[in-house]
């Protein structure tokens, strides 16, 4: 049964796969224009997979940023990590917690859609294992090729690869934008406000981004907090007229 369910789990998880092998390439190849050897890339993708986090820190070790910050950094991208393994938990079948601890690291945005949507009931352990397993294993490997190819293209390339990074965050943003007034909200803002610590050199490049990530974010939930209130009440006072 345990068997079934962990090559159940990977074939649900193959399409996770298939999808990192283009992002999981280029971040290969970007570490390796970025100064990073084969290890540390490799390293990275080992220890701490998780995409949008590792793109960022590519471009905080290029600015020469404190490695402090680029944890700290790191530590607020992936802070919807606690909530989505914390929903997760609720579907899971009974383990122990080191074994739970291990999957939870695998989860990613595309695992936990997989897990939260794609199985009635409880998930068995094996089933989690699997989908996981086979979606870090496309992350490493393809990062190593990706590093590979990079070190094997013209030095004029390699120098220009550095501005596909900007790229990739702006593909990363623009289709979460669409059709999302908070996401642009919080874009907009965060850009501001880092532009006006930038400017202004009131802080240090990795700090300001810190700032600005945690006091948009905060700003934002305050505003739509406040709009849900508001709509609330008037709810209230149409059913009372």
């Amino acid at each position: 049964m345990k068997n079934n369910q962990f090559s159940a789990g990977l074939k649900a998880g193959t399409s996770i796969a298939i999808g990192y092998f283009p992002v999981a390439l280029t971040f290969g190849l970007l570490a390796k224009t970025a100064g990073l050897s084969i290890i540390e890339a490799t390293a990275m993708s080992i220890f701490v997979y998780a995409g949008a986090a590792q793109y960022m820190s590519l471009s905080l070790i290029t600015l020469g940023i404190d490695p402090l910050l680029i944890v700290m950094n790191t530590f607020v991208v992936n802070i919807r990590h606690f909530l989505m393994t914390a929903s997760l938990n609720e579907k899971m079948q009974p383990a122990r917690k080191w074994v739970k601890a291990i999957y939870a690291f695998g989860i990613t945005d595309e695992s936990f859609t997989v897990l939260a949507t794609g199985k009635k009931g409880k998930i068995s352990t094996a089933f989690a294992f699997g989908v996981s397993l086979i979606a870090y294993g496309s992350w490493v490997i393809f990062t190593v090729i990706g590093h590979i190819i990079g070190a094997n293209l013209p030095q004029f390339l390699q120098a220009a690869m550095s501005i596909a990074l900007y790229a990739m965050f702006i593909g990363l943003l623009v289709p979460s934008m669409k059709g999302n007034r908070k996401v642009v909200m919080l874009a907009a803002l965060a850009a501001v406000i880092h532009c006006v610590l930038y400017v202004t050199e009131a802080l240090s490049t990795g700090w300001s981004i810190l700032v600005a990530t945690l006091a948009s974010s905060i700003l934002v939930e305050i505003v739509y907090s406040r709009r849900g209130k508001t709509t609330e009440t008037m709810f209230k006072r149409e059913e009372e007229v």
